[in-house]
């Protein structure tokens, strides 16, 4: 048996487009070859190692409006598909209003990479262990695509259809990724558990987000988003449901953490089993929800 152990990537065409428009036609056209880019940071790994092989790579960065990354007070946070994770992290905007997307950012792999790297690429690559996809979640993105029929709107909740699955049709191009504002007073929290500190798809991911709410029998609301744990990224219903009609106790949050891992499905693969997987999403759900809890009071 004969090891390439520097594998080079296939040959491919590099196409520019001058805009979204001309992209989508594209993409829409070479539906089986043609495949969009932004950072490269998955794209060009997979083609390396022979899972993927493009006849055209699509850059789609810098077209109308990707790279923009602005608040508006009244409406929230706009990041743009080819903003870089740093960029993001270093924002002040972000830093106020949404620390948990930052911490998020942060904890993928490192520096030098996350110059490349952006969220919308993260949530397009539909991998069940994305780092960013809880906090999207649970600030309740709502993605900006662009296709052959124009520009439309689609909520991140609905997005997800399975490991590499998304409701992307032909020409689909995802342009940005908005958030409304936050509760006010919100408090996050994410925890990533992988084999090392550093640059390790999670085994288990968990990610919490809470605030006061009058409205709500226990004065709290939770949202409350998993990762590694099913074929698509979960917010299960039940747990926020629960911490909202019943009295916040250490108790309540073991019960809630309960629903959680009882909601997962997850799988045995080389970084960890499930029976391991579902005992630490409740363990970790446990210590994401009581550290949010412990800060808003």
């Amino acid at each position: 048996m004969i090891l390439d152990t520097h594998p080079a990537l296939p040959e491919f065409e590099y196409i520019r487009p001058a805009n979204l428009a001309e992209a989508s036609d594209f993409l829409a056209q070479h539906p089986d070859t043609a495949r969009p880019f932004l950072g490269g940071t998955d794209v060009f790994v997979r083609m390396r190692d022979g899972f993927m092989k493009p006849e055209f790579l699509v850059d789609v960065k810098n077209l109308d409006g990707t790279n923009e990354l602005r608040f508006d007070s009244r409406t929230g946070l706009t990041v743009g598909a080819a903003v870089n994770m740093n960029r993001v992290i270093a924002s002040p905007d972000v830093q106020a209003h949404y620390p948990l997307l930052a911490e998020a950012c942060r904890s993928v792999a490192s520096y030098q990479l996350r110059t490349r790297a952006t969220i919308v690429g993260n949530l397009c690559n539909a991998s069940p262990a994305g780092d960013t996809i809880g906090a999207c979640l649970v600030f309740g993105g709502v993605l900006h695509l662009h296709g052959v029929s124009g520009p439309r709107q689609e909520p991140l909740s609905g997005f997800f259809r399975g490991p590499g699955k998304t409701t992307l049709k032909p020409g689909d191009i995802v342009t940005a990724i908005h958030f409304p504002i936050p509760p006010n007073g919100c408090v996050g929290k994410y925890i990533k558990l992988g084999r090392n500190q550093l640059s390790d798809l999670s085994i288990v991911g968990v990610t919490a987000l809470g605030h006061k709410d009058s409205t709500c029998s226990s004065g709290y609301r939770f949202r409350l988003a998993l990762a590694s744990v099913a074929p698509v990224p979960l917010m299960p219903a039940e747990v926020e449901t629960y911490l909202a009609n019943n009295p916040l106790t250490p108790d309540a949050i073991n019960e809630a953490a309960r629903l959680a891992s009882q909601a997962c499905s997850p799988i045995d693969d080389v970084r960890g089993g499930a029976r391991y997987r579902r005992q630490m999403v409740r363990n970790l759900s446990v210590k994401a929800l009581t550290e949010v809890w412990k800060k808003l009071d």
